[in-house]
């Protein structure tokens, strides 16, 4: 009988395989997404306008050209990296908390950001500064939250605390938000903010991706870095510390990396809500609960996730729905199954 191979082998060869498996849903949900909309392109147009941008090499039309590079390119890099940074945050959040509940807004990143970006557009300042003010806000949120958890105790359960401090000051960044839109032009600004606060990315641009590279580099090595760390927190702070991991150093760094990322993800789209939350669901529904392979793969997959809805937003009606909307019909529902099958799969 052959010798079969080691377990270490054996997972790593699964890991490879589920690795393989998201790197092919996001190379299919790029082709998808520059193919599909008012003017279908076929595949093959795709494949050949991107390999003449890359290589120079055959002969395309100028309006497939134009199409995928300059109308379609730009949403979908921006669809994969938000969504790959907001399902990696949530990843990171769920493993540090240790509550399959928790998304990236917990600490209060979002609705600090919102705020920022509300009371920008309330004062017509323009699209940079708007996205500045939201990065800012998002950023002092989650310092606040810090901060008050911090004061409250020491010695104390410091994730209770954060949770809980991200929920008032959550619930208060949201009474902001809504005090501007009770103060904001019914005619003019409050349509702007409504539709702000719904997520889109119909206008980003190469120069909105090109400041968005360096929070989203910054903020999604790290995590990807120390994932096998998150899997020591599973057993408890103090076993995690005996294993010799500096947990407040490591609640530090995953803390202030997924604030990154999700703050300037709100900051370049608007709130884009439920992808952090299930994504993290779906691929350990999928790889299982080790955060070596569900990190990467929350990455592939939550890019290619909002990749394919935000394509659905521009093609489902005549009028582009706001993509905030549709990962909600789509998330909620989506994460009902993936609880009813996990559930059924423990009995």
């Amino acid at each position: 009988m052959a010798n079969r191979p080691s377990l270490p082998v054996r997972r790593r060869l699964f890991h490879a395989l589920l690795l393989l498996f998201g790197i092919l849903v996001l190379a299919a949900a790029v082709i998808a997404g520059l193919a599909i909309g008012r003017a279908m392109l076929r595949p093959g147009e795709v494949i050949g306008v991107l390999n003449h941008a890359v290589t120079g090499n055959g002969h395309i039309a100028l309006t497939s050209k134009t199409i995928v590079m300059n109308v379609r390119l730009p949403r979908v890099v921006a669809a994969a990296a938000i969504g790959a940074a907001l399902a990696v945050s949530g990843t990171a959040y769920q493993g540090l908390f240790r509550n399959p509940m928790v998304s990236p807004d917990i600490l209060g990143a979002s609705a600090g950001a919102s705020f920022g970006a509300v009371l920008a557009l309330l004062v017509s300042a323009s699209r940079p500064g708007v996205q500045a003010a939201a990065f800012a806000g998002g950023i002092i949120a989650v310092l606040l939250t810090y901060a008050s958890a911090r004061r409250i105790g020491r010695g104390t359960d410091q994730i209770l605390l954060l949770v809980l401090c991200g929920m008032i000051v959550s619930a208060l960044f949201q009474a902001f938000v809504s005090a501007v839109k009770y103060t904001a032009d019914p005619d003019s600004k409050l349509p702007e903010i409504a539709y702000w606060l719904m997520g889109s990315i119909a206008k980003v641009t190469w120069a909105d991706l090109a400041l968005y590279a360096v929070p989203f580099t910054v903020g999604i090595i790290p995590i990807v870095a120390l994932r096998w760390r998150l899997n020591t927190l599973a057993f408890g702070e103090e076993e995690a510390e005996s294993l010799g991991v500096n947990v407040t150093a490591l609640r530090l760094i995953c803390i202030a990396c997924a604030t990154l990322l999700t703050a300037s993800s709100v900051a370049i789209c608007g709130v884009i809500g439920w992808v952090g939350l299930i994504m993290p669901h779906l691929v350990r529904f999928i790889a299982g609960p080790d955060n070596r392979i569900v990190v990467p793969m929350s990455v592939l997959l939550g890019g290619a996730f909002l990749i394919l809805v935000d394509t659905a937003c521009r093609t489902v009606m005549a009028s582009e729905v706001p993509l905030g909307i549709l990962t909600s019909v789509i998330g909620a529902p989506l994460f009902f199954i993936i609880l009813l099958r996990s559930r059924r799969g423990g009995r």
